[in-house]
């Protein structure tokens, strides 16, 4: 699978809010699938076990079976790449524009 595909379906997974809230349920440590349903009780385990597909298949969570539980793991390598190809070198450049902006703005006063 290309590098653009896998950017789509992390892009794709992260668009809903309820897989959002899942990944931050599964922040702070692991949970099993039955965990994360009575966590989302006003969905019904399908639609949970539907979210969690698409999760799996973007790499942002990672299921590892333990006899008869399901354990879910968040797995933030893809979002941190995301970070670093997309958010750090805008993040980079809007805090250069502030820190010209604060220069000018400085200097300007100074002016004064």
């Amino acid at each position: 699978m290309s590098s653009a595909d896998q950017d789509d379906r992390i892009f794709k997974a992260l668009s809903a809010a309820t897989r959002r809230a899942i990944l931050d349920a599964l922040k702070d440590r692991p949970c099993t699938t039955g965990e994360l349903c009575a966590r989302f009780e006003p969905l019904d385990r399908c639609t949970v076990m539907q979210h969690l597909k698409v999760l799996v298949a973007a790499d942002l969570v990672i299921v590892r079976r333990e006899g008869r539980e399901r354990w879910n793991h968040l797995n933030v390598l893809p979002i941190k790449r995301l970070h670093d190809r997309w958010i750090g070198p805008y993040a980079h450049h809007a805090v250069a524009m502030i820190d010209r902006l604060r220069g000018d703005l400085e200097a300007d006063l100074s002016d004064d």
